[in-house]
């Protein structure tokens, strides 16, 4: 569940910076909603494994 909470974080964390590039055009913006983005990308897929450790072990 720690992950999960790290995930919504992560997504409001750009939000500020997402609002920028898109209605600013501001283009440094836009390199951190990238990152972000990317961070969100393995969040989920290290959150993705976790899940079905969790699921097998389960059986």
């Amino acid at each position: 569940m720690n992950n999960y909470n790290k995930l919504k974080d992560l997504l409001a964390s750009i939000e500020g910076d997402a609002d920028k590039f898109y209605n600013n055009g501001n283009s440094a913006a836009g390199t951190r909603v990238r990152k972000g983005l990317q961070d969100i990308k393995t969040l989920a897929s290290d959150m993705r494994k976790e899940v079905t450790e969790i699921k097998n072990k389960e059986k």
